[in-house]
């Protein structure tokens, strides 16, 4: 009898060990798909399905369920609710979007089906894994989760007017609303966020931006147009024009045109070009 025991346990051991292996190689081949577009086979689906209603069931019946009948929770729920839950959970006579599309699993329809007031909170304070339902309990109090859970139970309820008077009547979602605890600033500090937003595309409020100074010309010169050089009213130093220079008799001009050409990075506003030497010619027979 001790001799059937022991190769018992010796068969059941190498037979757990080599389904241990069969699993480690079909995970390790990657021939499972788990693309969103393609949908798990049947027992996987009903394993996972049956792991998740009792993780959920197990710890949201722990929880103490607070008045959830003040209209006020359900006001301020609706607003939170189309915020953040509307895209991929539907509102009242809405059509399927992109998102609820693309996701798998599907995320329930709430205007269709309702959800039991703890099990609603603890989904949305601590999300599902591998769902794309996320924890909004990193962002979001108690409280407002709990006036989310009293808006859920009204949602199948409501028709399309109905749901839309409600979320315009609803703080929920407003700056410092129900997403968060509003945030303090220091005292003498304004809460402006419109204009940090525009701080950040290019509206560089509080800069003093110099005036260009007019600036005259050597007697002889014409003037030397301005317009590319100035930029939104960018102080730049102009490179002076090139000293007019005698010949020695009987020797015909050169063309120092390419000497007395603006420099390309006079384009560039608020760059500080230095002035241009005269050159000095020894072995051509000029006098400058």
């Amino acid at each position: 009898m001790p001799f059937v025991t022991r190769k018992s346990l010796l068969t059941l051991s190498v037979l757990s060990g080599v389904a241990v292996l069969a699993v480690a190689g079909f995970v390790w081949s990657g021939i499972y798909n788990i693309g969103a577009d393609d949908q798990h086979t049947r027992p996987v689906y009903a394993l996972m399905e049956t792991l998740r209603e009792r993780s959920i069931e197990a710890r949201a019946g722990k929880l103490k369920v607070p008045d959830l009948k003040d209209s006020a929770r359900v006001t301020q729920g609706a607003g939170n609710y189309n915020a953040m839950c509307m895209g991929c959970h539907l509102a009242p006579g809405m059509e399927a979007t992109e998102m609820s599309k693309g996701l798998y699993p599907a995320p329930p329809n709430l205007t269709q089906e309702a959800v039991e007031a703890a099990e609603a909170f603890w989904v949305i304070k601590h999300g599902i894994k591998a769902s794309g339902m996320p924890a909004w309990g990193k962002s979001m109090e108690d409280e407002y989760i709990w006036n989310m859970a009293a808006f859920l139970q009204e949602l199948p309820k409501l028709n399309a007017q109905q749901y839309q008077a409600l979320v315009e009547s609803s703080g929920g979602h407003s700056h410092g609303g129900g997403e968060t605890k509003p945030h303090e600033h220091p005292e003498g500090v304004e809460d402006d966020h419109g204009d940090a937003a525009a701080d950040e595309h290019g509206d560089m409020k509080g800069m003093v931006m110099e005036e260009t100074k007019p600036h005259t010309h050597p007697a002889g010169t014409p003037p030397h147009d301005d317009a590319a050089a100035d930029h939104s009213g960018m102080k730049m130093d102009k490179t002076p024009a090139a000293k007019p220079h005698s010949h020695a008799p009987g020797t015909p001009p050169h063309d120092d045109s390419p000497s007395t050409t603006k420099p390309a990075a006079d384009e560039h506003a608020g760059m500080v070009m230095p002035e241009t030497q005269p050159e000095d010619h020894k072995n051509d027979g000029h006098q400058h």
